[in-house]
């Protein structure tokens, strides 16, 4: 049972965080942080769509807004 976890490790530490050791290990501070720098544009992009996905959802006005809208209030 145990080398299957060894197997697992080995799998996540030397194959798929290899790329990663590779970026980290770089001299270049831009080149070690672009993927950080790709995830931050995903995020801010997908932040910004979802604000105005909400206020345009606000605008069109078919939100029940009133104090007795739920049974608990």
């Amino acid at each position: 049972m145990d080398s299957f976890f060894y197997g697992i490790e080995d799998l996540f530490v030397n194959v798929l965080f290899a790329p990663l050791d590779a970026l980290r290990a770089m001299e270049n501070w831009w080149g070690a942080n672009t993927l950080n720098w790709i995830f931050m544009l995903i995020g801010s992009a997908a932040f910004v769509y979802w604000m105005l996905e909400l206020k345009k959802y606000n605008d069109s006005g078919e939100e029940n807004k009133d104090a007795t809208a739920h049974s608990y209030l």
